[in-house]
């Protein structure tokens, strides 16, 4: 049986880009758990979103989309941070639509380190309202909230700085050329 062009049911995903969603959401959720810095009241700090903006500029959106939410949403579940799940998966999921987005505009594939900028900064300016939304929904306050924001901040940026660096070694590699 040739795997290469059979479909996945109704999705339209062939099975290798089944198992690349896989792959990227099983690292997303162990770039998040590798290393996280729990602050505040039930905030984390963690490599995930640095994966995310990876997968956008590099896979696409529509990988971003499904690995940041799967990866991320795994890891609220495994770390002890459930309440927060049904929220990461809808952030993370337009987080990493949102990257993949910008950082093709025009065709450009991931090409353009200032696309890429844009659509990392506009997805951390999206997960940062987003979890500031999603707390004032889970404490009925919407004063406390305003304590998660530098937390998030500091993920956001991490998370790009360390994506920028990861994505011009890969494009210097060539790898993606082949």
């Amino acid at each position: 049986m040739e795997t290469k062009n059979s479909n996945c049911g109704s999705t339209g995903l062939n099975i290798r880009e089944l198992v690349q969603m896989g792959l990227l959401s099983a690292l997303t959720f162990v770039a998040a758990w590798a290393i996280h810095i729990p602050y505040g009241n039930g905030g984390v700090i963690h490599l995930g979103d640095s994966m995310i903006f990876l997968t956008a500029v590099v896979f696409g959106r529509k990988y971003a989309a499904v690995s940041g939410a799967l990866g991320m949403t795994m890891f609220d579940i495994f770390s002890g941070f459930s309440v927060w799940a049904p929220y990461t998966f809808v952030i993370k999921a337009v987080m990493g639509l949102i990257a993949g987005s910008l950082a093709d505009i025009g065709g450009s594939k991931g090409a353009s380190p200032v696309k890429n900028a844009a659509g990392m900064l506009a997805a951390g300016i999206w997960m940062i309202f987003g979890y500031y939304v999603a707390e004032a929904m889970i404490t009925g306050n919407i004063i406390q909230p305003l304590f998660g924001i530098l937390g998030n901040v500091i993920q956001a940026v991490a998370g790009a700085v360390i994506a920028f660096v990861i994505i011009t070694a890969i494009k210097k590699s060539g790898y993606f050329n082949k």
